[in-house]
């Protein structure tokens, strides 16, 4: 089984409101998880590095 990843809550997440998002880089994979910070055992999105990288770049557009 693989090492968990170390998950790392966004600063825009709020202890007490909806928005709450965690992500973490696969240990051995060049891939990004997403999560829901309230529901750590729920629904995980995986994306590949690359497809991170370009949502990163068009999200810091806005």
């Amino acid at each position: 089984m693989p090492p968990e990843p170390k998950w790392t809550k966004s600063s825009y997440s709020s202890n007490d409101g909806p928005d709450c998002v965690e992500v973490a880089m696969a240990p051995t994979a060049p891939a990004v998880h997403v999560r829901d910070s309230k529901d750590v055992n729920g629904a995980r999105l995986t994306f590949a590095g690359a497809s991170w990288a370009r949502f990163l770049a068009f999200a810091g557009e806005r």
